[in-house]
């Protein structure tokens, strides 16, 4: 998985995982009598993530389409609504580009946005379309195509934030909701991880996975060299390794197959989190100021991890790179420089400084639509015109035009001015003979 590319990543695991999802979802007993029964919507709330076909309960309960996002920025829906692409400094969701303001990382973002857009709509929105069909039957006539129901959607929310994920112009009706998930937490760490917390005056070295990528997978000779070199720290290491057994664990390490994260992060002692760059573990690394060591494996995990590294309070970690040596350089970097602390601190405050809380947002958001009748008003007006028009491909032409008339306009006076005044010279030579 680290090492695919990002097509074959869409192609193997995106595009077939979402047909395979979307048709649990939709052919599920309760979906189906839920479907079956005269129950009444006034909005519907959608995840967009590759199971479109559950967009048509919008046109089946004649209700505005809300949709959510668990990542940020969405190529695909950019092209759809009309929003700017900014294809020069918004990497597309899932592409890993090291450095994406380079003309290779712009020419690779701008194929790939192209790439995922034209298969996407050209093949996979249609299988999305057969289950949709399949599934959700009895609809009012015309049914619409979910490609227009996606253009007509009325809201978007994000889970992203410019302070982390930097700058993008979006449209109003597409929200910025990051870190949704997150407030100071209420809840409090068992008795025992308490303990080991506060009575660990040296710090902690926090390490986990999330629950797609897993520790105890890690192959033998990747596995030692985290467990050498947690030996040698003066930290307490607390590990989330999903087997019984962690062997040759050092006595500074403490595993177990579930964490509390949000509670650990609360907690001060807790001086680096080890990760595999998950965007909701890395917001919540953020929301605690809590330097990210990262050891990216798919999706928009390396972007993620750009973000912190770009921002100054993370450390890049390629798989195929740990080793004993270097994984070791990188820790001890992360926890004696200062200015990893200090800059996750700096951007922990922006990230938290906003006139509402983002659930506040997303709530404000979504009952605005029920209260303004769908809000025609948010979307953007170039949706009634043409890609041609919209993209101004036929002012374009026109200017290209009287530019070509205009030059060809100068070309034949000079042209002809020229010819006059040889003419000129041609009968004063004769004139002189």
């Amino acid at each position: 998985m680290s090492s695919i590319s990002a097509e074959k990543f869409h192609d193997k695991i995106l595009w077939n995982g979402g047909l395979a999802f979307t048709e649990v979802i939709l052919n599920s007993v309760p979906v189906q009598q839920l479907l079956a029964s005269d129950q009444k919507f006034d909005l519907v709330i959608c995840e967009q993530f590759f199971q479109e076909a559950t967009y048509i309960l919008a046109h089946k309960y004649q209700a505005p389409l809300a949709l959510v996002t668990t990542f940020g920025n969405c190529m695909r829906h950019n092209i759809i609504v009309r929003n700017p692409l900014q294809l020069a400094t918004v990497i597309p969701e899932f592409l890993d580009i090291k450095n994406p303001t380079s003309l290779w990382g712009r020419l690779r973002s701008l194929y790939f946005t192209v790439y995922e857009f034209i298969w996407w709509k050209f093949w996979y929105l249609e299988k999305q379309e057969q289950l949709a069909k399949k599934y959700v039957t009895n609809l009012l006539e015309p049914v619409p195509s979910l490609y227009e129901i996606q253009k007509k959607a009325s809201l978007m929310l994000v889970n992203s934030h410019f302070s982390f994920d930097g700058p993008v112009a979006y449209l109003p009706n597409i929200i910025e909701i990051g870190g949704i998930h997150l407030s100071k937490s209420d809840g409090e760490l068992p008795g025992d991880l308490k303990q080991l917390l506060d009575k660990s005056t040296d710090g902690v070295v926090y390490m986990n996975f999330g629950s797609n990528v897993q520790s105890s997978e890690l192959p033998l000779d990747k596995k030692n060299a985290f467990v050498n070199v947690f030996k040698r720290l003066n930290q307490t290491v607390l590990w989330k390794w999903e087997d019984e057994n962690l062997e040759n664990k050092p006595k500074n390490v403490v595993t177990r197959n579930w964490l509390p994260q949000k509670e650990i992060f609360a907690h001060p002692n807790v001086k680096v989190f080890i990760s595999h760059g998950g965007l909701i573990g890395t917001q919540e690394a953020v929301f605690n100021a809590i330097p990210i060591i990262g050891i990216p494996i798919y999706a928009d995990q390396y972007n993620n991890l750009l973000q912190a590294e770009e921002k100054g309070f993370g450390k890049i970690l390629q798989y195929d790179d740990i080793s004993e040596n270097y994984l070791e350089s990188i820790i001890l970097e992360v926890l004696n420089n200062d200015n990893y602390k200090k800059n996750a601190l700096e951007i922990s405050q922006r990230f938290k400084d906003r006139p509402m809380t983002p659930l506040d947002t997303a709530m404000f958001w979504l009952e605005y639509l029920l209260r303004n009748k769908n809000a025609e008003a948010l979307k953007n007006p170039a949706l009634d015109l043409s890609w041609f028009e919209y993209l101004m491909l036929d002012v374009y032409a026109i200017v290209l035009l009287f530019g070509i008339v205009i030059i060809g306009v100068i070309l034949q006076t000079i042209s002809l001015i020229k010819s006059v005044l040889f003419s000129k010279n041609i009968n004063n030579d004769k004139k002189n003979k």
